[in-house]
């Protein structure tokens, strides 16, 4: 005789799928609902079977704002945001080999002295903010940059065994940006653990900072709780000495609080996160009104630049939409961050159903930076929909892109 719990019991529908991945996020119908450009008695709708399964364009924004994939909201393990959404780069196989693979030159084959290995870490970030395919570029040069690091961090000791460590930690910083956004979650987590290992074995503060700002993108990606993600930057902080004849760590103080700010306005918590963003423009005025620096993009124009995301995360609309039209973009040294922020006010016109915005603002940063509009979860969600239903006049236009992301449209 079948015992109860031999009962087959119902699969959980979509709505229950989209309630458990909402509240495991920490986030209310009304923000989830104004990411998606919805109200939140559509997503309560969802939530309760009153509205079915939407189209995909809205189905793959509806995963990426709850940060699961699609499959995880549909039960269909056969789906995966990642065929609609994330696109693999085509270098992606070599630099998985380089950082899953090992090798151990002889101890004494005398690895490259810490001043030329440090100085191809500054020249991989310079091509890394450049103009062109940047992922293409790192992808290039980051198997063999890495490996001599490895080495040389094997074989000299002291104080050059530690500037040598710093240098391999910035290096996964950039293989943690080629990384993202591609469909390898793992390998992103990955790279985020190697960099705080490597700044920690460098006793230097300064790399825990920068490996800190990294891990928040980390944990972010990963759906880390958000207190987490602000208790490590926070801890990070307090390593450093904020004050205004150090603009190394000062500039690394305003990056965590940076990050904390954009993690509580993830969450939708309106006051702590202009009180941590209040912190972070606060060390970057004191820094200067021209300061940026060399690698971090740390100054007063990243810090307004980031105002755009902050209220899109919050669901703000308008203030978006003021940042849009008043911001410069061109005094900042990183076509990868000039490209992102202007993602960020196509998203802001998006939220206000200002179509003709969206696509201008797309194909401007795509001319930017075709490589960040191309790994970019907002461009690739938004173009389905723009092609299928925007505006006639702009529907060839977003065709276009499409075409140019490899976005099936």
């Amino acid at each position: 005789m079948p015992q109860p719990n031999d009962t087959p019991t119902a699969p959980d529908t979509f709505g229950q799928r989209v309630r458990r991945a909402r509240e495991r996020s920490g986030l209310t119908r009304a923000v989830v609902g104004g990411l998606v450009g919805r109200s939140a008695e559509w997503v309560k709708a969802i939530e309760t079977g009153r509205l079915h399964t939407p189209r995909l364009a809205l189905l793959l924004r509806l995963a990426e704002v709850l940060g699961v994939d699609v499959g995880d909201l549909t039960g269909e393990e056969r789906i995966s945001a990642a065929t609609y959404s994330k696109a693999a780069h085509r270098e992606l196989s070599a630099v998985k080999a380089a950082l899953t693979s090992y090798s151990f030159p002889p101890r004494d084959e005398e690895p490259e002295g810490a001043d030329a290995l440090l100085a191809r870490v500054r020249q991989a970030w310079q091509l890394w903010h450049g103009n062109g395919d940047h992922r293409s570029r790192i992808a290039t040069i980051a198997p063999t940059l890495l490996a001599d690091l490895q080495h040389a961090a094997r074989v000299h000791d002291g104080t050059d065994r530690r500037s040598v460590l710093v240098g391999l930690a910035e290096t996964y910083h950039l293989i943690q940006l080629y990384l993202s956004f591609q469909p390898v979650p793992e390998l992103v987590m990955l790279t985020g653990d190697r960099a705080m290992t490597a700044a920690q074995d460098a006793d230097s503060p300064q790399a825990v900072a920068g490996a800190a700002w990294y891990m928040n993108h980390v944990f972010r990606d990963a759906g880390e709780a958000h207190e987490a993600r602000v208790d490590l930057a926070m801890k990070a902080a307090g390593l450093l000495h904020a004050v205004d004849d150090n603009p190394e760590d000062l500039a690394r103080w305003g990056l965590l609080h940076l990050a904390a700010a954009l993690s509580f306005a993830k969450r939708g918590r309106d006051g702590e996160a202009w009180r941590y963003w209040d912190k972070a423009s606060d060390a970057a005025r004191r820094l200067g009104e021209n300061y940026c620096h060399p690698w971090l993009i740390f100054g007063p124009g990243m810090v307004d630049a980031y105002r755009l995301t902050m209220h899109n995360d919050l669901v703000q609309s308008g203030g978006a939409i003021d940042v849009a039209t008043t911001i410069d973009l061109s005094p900042m040294p990183s076509a990868t961050r000039r490209s992102f922020h202007q993602l960020e006010a196509a998203r802001a016109y998006s939220m206000g159903g200002e179509h003709i915005a969206v696509v201008h603002l797309l194909k401007k940063a795509h001319k930017e930076s075709p490589e960040t509009v191309r790994y970019n979860l907002f461009a690739r969600s938004a173009l389905p929909d723009l092609v299928e239903s925007g505006p006639a006049m702009v529907r060839d236009d977003a065709r276009w892109l499409a075409q140019q992301l490899g976005v099936p449209a």
